[in-house]
Parts: C-alpha cells; structure tokens; sequence
C-alpha cells in the first residue's frame, strides 16, 4: 500500500511539472497601453489606397500630404510579421504620440514569454527621405543583445519604409509629424 501510494504522489508531481513546462509563462516587461489597436486587413487597403492617391497627387507636382493611422501602421506591422518564419516578436500594437512611434509585442524565448517595448524616432535625412532610429528596446527580462537591436531596426525601417516606399522613394520629404495617433507627411515629387 505504501509503495502505490508513493507512486501515486510521484506520478501525481510528474504530471504536474510536465504541465508546467507545456504552458508557457510570461515573465513581465513593460505594460501595454489600455487602448489596444485594432488590426484587420482592411486598414492595409485602405493605407494603399492613400499611398496610391498620393503618388497620383505627386504626379501633377502637388504637395503630397500622406497621413498614416496607428491601425494602419499596426494591421501593416502585423501582416510583416506573420510572413516570418520566426519573427522578433508577435501580436504587436503602434502608437503613433508625443513626435514617437512606441511599438509594443510579445516576445518569446523557449517557454516563456515577455512583453516587448520599442520606443522609435521617425526623422528625415539630408535626401529627404525617412530615416527610423531605435532610441529604446525592453525586452522585459529578456536580454536584448546589440545584434538583435540592429536587425528589429532593419525589420521595422523595412516594414515602415515598406508601408510608404513607392511614395517615399518618390518624394522629398518635408515634414514629418507624429501625435495623437497619426503620422501626417509632407512633400514634393522629385
């Protein structure tokens, strides 16, 4: 009776460790905001549509206006992800405040998961062009080594130079500004 009942306790915390290590647990990093962006195709068809428009404007010589929404840039930012094999992160949410683009995710290593924080000045080089610069990257208590901060600055700066590059690569851009949920740029056909 002893021995079943050992056995029975054994098995019992067996079950329960493999349990635990089937689920994955998730470790912290920094909150996400309370509003959470909405992500649907049809914001990246609505995008390119105004990206459309807007060489059309650029091509009669017009100041092109370009304005992006925090559920476009978020549904594009999306969709990038999901065609990788193995992305940085998942389930990603862009605010577009405060003259910054913050991006936040989930980040995964093994059995554990951790929020993801990026925090993303948006400029405009001396070509006029944008230029995407990571001024923070939390990876929660996950250690973000510098080669991976080089290569989610190339995924994003693809992603967002991606989303505008038919205009952007057409256009000198003037202006950038980033608040209250949009990013509105601003310029001329070369």
């Amino acid at each position: 009776m002893v021995i079943k009942n050992k056995f029975a306790i054994l098995s019992t915390a067996l079950v329960l460790v493999l349990a635990t290590l089937a689920c994955t647990m998730h470790v912290g990093g920094p909150d996400y905001p309370d509003t959470p962006i909405p992500v649907s195709i049809d914001y990246v068809l609505s995008m390119q549509e105004q990206l459309k428009a807007a060489l059309e404007a650029g091509a009669t010589g017009e100041t092109i206006i370009l304005t992006i929404t925090e559920p476009q840039i978020t549904s594009y930012l999306a969709q990038k992800l999901q065609g990788q094999d193995e992305p940085l992160f998942t389930d990603p949410q862009v605010y577009l405040r405060d003259g910054q683009m913050k991006i936040y995710g989930l980040a995964h290593q093994g059995y554990f998961t951790a929020n993801v924080g990026i925090l993303i000045s948006i400029g405009i080089d001396g070509e006029g062009q944008p230029t995407v610069t990571i001024t923070s990257a939390d990876f929660g208590p996950f250690p973000a080594p510098e080669s991976l901060t080089s290569s989610l600055a190339a995924i994003i700066k693809e992603a967002y130079t991606g989303a505008i590059g038919p205009v952007a690569t057409g256009l000198r851009i003037e202006n950038i500004v980033i608040a209250d949920g949009f990013m509105a740029m601003s310029g001329k056909a070369r």
